[in-house]
């Protein structure tokens, strides 16, 4: 029985990666129609506010396999989490893969990944990169321990190094779908919705064309998000924080009147009394920012603003 796998593929400024792309997953998708027709492909592309040529590339494709080959355009650049909710949401297939368009996923993994859905009965199933060639140690190392700590502190395992490269069945992508929230970590949605999943090990790619679009920076950013997003840690530590701050404080003060009424008062030590109030000032504000951004949080999903604009698609 002939299965429709629908290829979910975000692109920002990728002009030149989207013909490869094509063109290697093509060849596998015909591998795995031989000798038997098994699969019918489904791509779908969806440019995130590109400011180059994309979506010609996207349109000229379309226009050439018009049966197989969509496209969805956004107004702005909204996040690739937007571009990948819009490209689940436009997906008509049995089965459903989220791919980069660089070609740092290997497309050859599809075969395996459909086996093991279709003849061991996973409902996804993901990978992890074993090594990131290139990569410098100081984004190696940060990007190990975003994954200690968030493991550490949310209730949800994430697979530490899994990408958004995956396939998954329609009950599987149905589920993800149905989740509201518009602040969106995608890996620890993909975790956080169970099912049975498994997941395959492959060594680093280099990009098709291009180059990357995250700095460090950025992937700081989205690591603070995911931990917010996934997991209160954040607040029940500056509850503890400040409950920590207020008793050193009470027996602070119980020390003083104690000191003042045997030995007698002191004038002596106002500067280390500057440094603890600056101290306790700097806890404070730190826990009002944690406190801030969940906030934040709570303003933006009570707006019910769109996760993103179709500018246009086909």
């Amino acid at each position: 029985m002939m299965k429709k796998i629908s290829l979910v593929v975000p692109c920002y400024n990728e002009e030149e990666s989207i013909p490869l792309f094509y063109q290697t997953v093509s060849k596998v998708i015909t591998s795995m129609n031989t000798p038997t027709p098994t699969v019918e492909p489904e791509y779908i592309f969806v440019d995130d506010g590109s400011s180059d040529h994309t979506l010609d590339e996207m349109k000229q494709l379309h226009q050439r396999y018009p049966e197989t080959v969509h496209y969805r355009s956004f107004s702005r650049n909204f996040g690739k989490e937007s571009a990948l909710a819009a490209g689940l949401q436009a997906t008509t297939g049995d089965l459903v893969a989220v791919m980069d368009v660089d070609l740092q996923d290997p497309p050859e993994l599809l075969p395996k990944m459909f086996a093991l859905i279709e003849n061991d009965g996973y409902d996804c199933v993901g990978t992890v990169q074993k090594e990131r060639r290139g990569q410098s140690k100081l984004r190696a190392f940060l990007s190990s321990s975003f994954y200690r700590v968030i493991n550490w502190l949310s209730d949800v395992h994430i697979e530490p190094n899994a990408r958004d490269y995956r396939l998954m069945t329609r009950q599987y992508v149905d589920t993800v779908l149905s989740l509201p929230e518009f602040n969106r970590f995608s890996k620890g949605i993909f975790s956080w919705v169970g099912f049975k999943t498994t997941y395959l090990a492959y060594e680093s790619q280099p990009r098709a064309a291009g180059t990357t679009h995250w700095n460090l920076r950025q992937l700081f950013a989205y690591s603070i998000e995911g931990i917010i997003d996934f997991s209160d840690a954040p607040l029940r530590l500056a509850t503890w924080i400040g409950s920590l701050s207020f008793l050193l404080s009470i027996v602070g003060l119980i020390f003083v009147i104690v000191r003042a009424l045997t030995v007698g008062g002191a004038v002596a030590g106002w500067p280390s009394l500057v440094v603890i109030m600056l101290l306790v000032g700097g806890i404070q504000l730190f826990c009002l920012g944690i406190l801030g951004q969940y906030i934040s949080k709570i303003y933006l999903e009570t707006k019910h603003r769109p996760k993103y604009i179709i500018r246009e698609e086909q």
